[in-house]
């Protein structure tokens, strides 16, 4: 059974990879059904019992086809492409903890009911206060379970694909929302946005309510306070109002899984109440009723147990990770009430199983093997290794010497096991984690989580007292947390491991966590060498490479020599707390074990460019900085006090970096002193020739900054192979003659997917075409890599990194 499991979850693994959905998924998976009836005759009539490798391939070809079977019914409800971004009315209910933001909200919605077009069963809205920077627009005040009649325009579900970027169409399928949108101002009287009926019953609406409710009034005793987000993560599951700052000093000392509903959460608070219940039970609630002999106390405990983590983790809103932990509680819960416990592994096997079946997409996410690995790593650090028992008369803190002593071989054996998976999934390990941890662990786990949850349900003045209690526990920790992620050493980093190296790694670890009496158990770490010590992978001298992010309505580009990195626009600002640099452009670089960059331009202060500045310069170090910025811009502003390199761009510069020459040719001295001029006009321009092949950089320059280019380059000076298109293809670029004296082979243009400018303009575009030019589009490709060398090598991530729901 446990290959068989291990085979059906290494098959839903695999159909996660594919292109395409297996067209006859239904057929087989029922196919496959009467197979496994089959054999479970064989195996309750004669005895049968497959081997492991039968059990292994049976169990893999189960597991595709279930995991094809539950996508295509997933993905049958889709918005049809000619309903995008039309006005239809919906009507349904708010499905979800609403998201409230200084823009506005953001909420699923369950819809009942659409005039206009078909639209799926759950759809995510979001609700601006200004729609377009022209009207403005009444945000309403959302609640869970509410029924609302709303003017929306809809989308199919899309994101941003870069390479190591986080998989947004993946995780709104694994949701079940089938299209996004916003809601529109009313467009006529006689269509208002408007409240139909204040509460509609259902089980969902009332659990999503509950939520609500338990976070409004944590955030009214704690209101102002710095880390109430947290109290709300710990509470109800909603981490969205924690902000990037604390994440980061999370993230570097390795605590970031107990801000939340973690499984160790769930854990601590079924086995209090099963404890507690079993007690109670073995007294008979202190009665003469003999309830012991009714029902066994063990029993009455994992009930009290798996009840109790049940509703715990609706309380989180029934998110994915805490599925992982209420699935393996219940396994075992029914295992002791059946009286079926055999062992650990087989109980592990069997929540594996439960997990891949219910959420096959729960593989494709770190949180899943962390879960699994940690387990995994204790079973193996433990199973079957025997310690002295303590004598019964043993002393109160000789018991608790050895809780900790076990406490701290547990944390031991978890931050060293998890190392390589941690390095393959983030390209980083907090050296810092295990104190953080042991000192986190228990001061979240049995103070500050059970003071929060007493805190919402008790009635005032108490709750008051014991919120701000466990915040200024939590203030406290995470001030010893800043002092540890601040240290220089906290967190190594290097390059996401090739399979190879992540498998001797781990051939490595199990070595370092063998049993006593292993020869030289030291010698493990050697495992993890070519692991930690990896150097990003460059072009070799005289070539670059060159990767055209796909950051939305915006621009970002990254040009890497054999010794240098630069990086051309920043990406755009998507909310206050959001940017393509925290977004994509840093989780790339730390992917690729780039903490560098030796100079970073900025075409011009527009937002699409300049927006994700701040945020990179944060969190990167960067040698120089060349821009059109204003004087006072944020990012200048972080260069001066910092005391490192910044400059005007100017034409007329130029370096060389391994034998990859670059030229600044725009723009002139002068422009930085006139206040009349755009700030697209004053877009850094730069020609970067590799050898015989070159790309030009052109920011936002519009069609008069193309005129003086011409009239001021010399033939030739502007040909270039490739072509980042000016001002993301609009109307006011492009011309005829300034692309005839570029000749590109292939132009890019960085757009957002259905962007408001409709940009590329549809008759730029097809000057493009026209001229011979080959044409790429970032929301249609996702990121473009072009490596120059001989020839250049173009490859973009959505072919490349193909997946059967993009697109749909």
């Amino acid at each position: 059974m446990r290959m068989g499991i291990l085979g059906f979850a290494c098959g839903a693994v695999l159909l996660q990879m594919q292109a395409e959905l297996p067209a006859v998924a239904g057929w087989v998976l029922l196919g496959l059904m009467v197979v496994a009836s089959g054999y479970a005759l064989l195996m309750y009539q004669w005895q049968w019992r497959p081997g492991a490798i039968h059990g292994l391939c049976y169990g893999a070809a189960l597991g595709y086809f279930w995991a094809a079977w539950l996508a295509q019914a997933a993905m049958a409800p889709q918005l049809a492409l000619a309903d995008e971004g039309q006005d239809i009315i919906v009507t349904g209910t708010v499905a979800s903890l609403p998201y409230r933001f200084e823009q506005g909200v953001r909420f699923n919605f369950a819809v009942e009911k659409a005039v206009g077009a078909k639209v799926p069963p759950l759809i995510a809205l979001s609700w601006y206060a200004g729609f377009r920077d022209e009207v403005t627009n009444e945000v309403g005040d959302v609640q869970p379970g509410e029924r609302w009649r709303l003017t929306v325009r809809l989308q199919r579900p899309h994101g941003n694909a870069n390479p190591m970027g986080f998989d947004y169409e993946a995780w709104l399928l694994e949701q079940g929302v089938r299209a996004t949108g916003y809601v529109r101002p009313q467009p006529r009287a006689d269509t208002p946005n408007v409240r139909v009926a204040a509460f509609v019953p259902g089980f969902g609406n009332v659990v999503e309510a509950s939520r609500a409710a338990l976070r409004a009034r944590i955030l009214r005793s704690l209101e102002d306070k710095q880390y109430a987000g947290v109290i709300v993560a710990l509470v109800v599951g909603d981490q969205r109002a924690i902000p990037q700052s604390d994440w980061q000093v999370f993230n570097r000392t390795g605590v970031s899984h107990l801000i939340s509903i973690s499984g160790l959460h769930i854990t601590m608070i079924a086995g209090l109440f099963a404890l507690g219940a079993g007690a109670l039970w073995r007294r008979s609630f202190f009665t003469d009723w003999q309830l012991p002999l009714r029902l066994p106390a063990q029993k009455v405990a994992a009930l009290a147990g798996a009840l109790a983590a049940f509703v715990y983790v609706l309380l989180a809103g029934f998110g994915v990770p805490a599925q992982r932990t209420l699935y393996m509680l219940l396994v075992v819960a029914l295992a002791l009430w059946l009286g079926r416990i055999t062992s650990i592994v087989h109980i592990l096997c069997l929540a594996l199983g439960v997990v891949v079946l219910l959420d096959p997409w729960a593989v494709l996410w770190p949180g899943f093997w962390l879960s699994f690995g940690a387990v995994a790593t204790m079973l193996y650090a433990t199973a079957g290794r025997t310690t002295a028992p303590l004598p019964e008369n043993a002393s109160r803190w000789r018991r608790l010497r050895a809780a900790v002593v076990l406490g701290a071989h547990t944390q031991y054996v978890v931050t060293v096991g998890l190392v390589p998976l941690t390095m393959l999934l983030f390209s980083q390990v907090s050296l810092v984690s295990p104190v953080a941890n042991a000192l986190a662990i228990p001061v979240i786990s049995l103070v500050v989580t059970p003071l929060s949850l007493a805190g919402s349900l008790l009635p005032a003045p108490l709750c008051d007292w014991l919120l701000l209690l466990a915040h200024a526990i939590v203030q406290m920790l995470a001030q010893v947390l800043d002092w540890l992620g601040a240290r220089r050493f906290a967190v190594w980093t290097a390059p996401a491991p090739p399979m190879w190296s992540f498998c001797w790694a781990l051939f490595g670890t199990a070595w370092l966590l063998a049993p006593r009496g292993w020869p030289h158990r030291w010698a493990g770490m050697l495992g993890w060498l070519p692991l930690l010590t990896a150097l990003p992978s460059s072009p070799p001298p005289g070539q670059m490479w060159i990767t055209a992010f796909d950051v939305g309505q915006g621009m970002a580009v990254l040009v890497e020599t054999h010794d240098h990195r630069l990086l051309y626009d920043t990406g755009p600002a998507y909310s206050l707390d959001s940017d393509g640099a925290s977004r994509v452009i840093v989780p790339y670089l730390r992917a690729r074990g780039i903490s560098k960059l030796d100079g970073v331009i900025i075409s011009h202060s527009d937002l699409d460019h300049a927006g994700g500045a701040v945020s990179l310069l944060e969190n990167i170090d960067v040698g120089w900085l060349a821009s059109s910025l204003f004087d006072g811009h944020p990012a200048v502003e972080a260069r001066r006090q910092a005391r490192r390199p910044y400059l005007h761009c100017v034409a007329g510069q130029n370096w060389s970096w391994e034998g990859v020459r670059f030229a600044m040719l725009h723009p002139l001295p002068a422009s930085h002193t006139d206040i009349a001029l755009k700030p697209n006009a004053r877009s850094c321009t730069v020609k970067i020739t590799a050898g015989k092949h070159a790309i030009l950089l052109a920011g936002d320059i519009e069609a008069a900054q193309e005129a003086q280019l011409l009239a001021r380059s010399a033939e030739g000076d502007l040909a270039a192979d490739v072509l980042l298109a000016p001002h993301h293809g609009s109307g006011t670029s492009s011309t005829p003659a300034f692309l005839n004296a570029v000749h590109p082979a292939l132009a890019i243009f960085q757009v957002g997917h259905r962007n408001r400018y409709k940009h590329p303009k549809p008759q730029v575009y097809a000057r493009y075409g026209d001229m011979g030019i080959a044409r790429l589009r970032t929301d249609v490709t996702g990121a473009v890599v072009l490596e120059f060398g001989e020839n250049i090598k173009v490859s973009w991530y959505r072919t490349q990194h193909a997946r059967y729901y993009y697109g749909h």
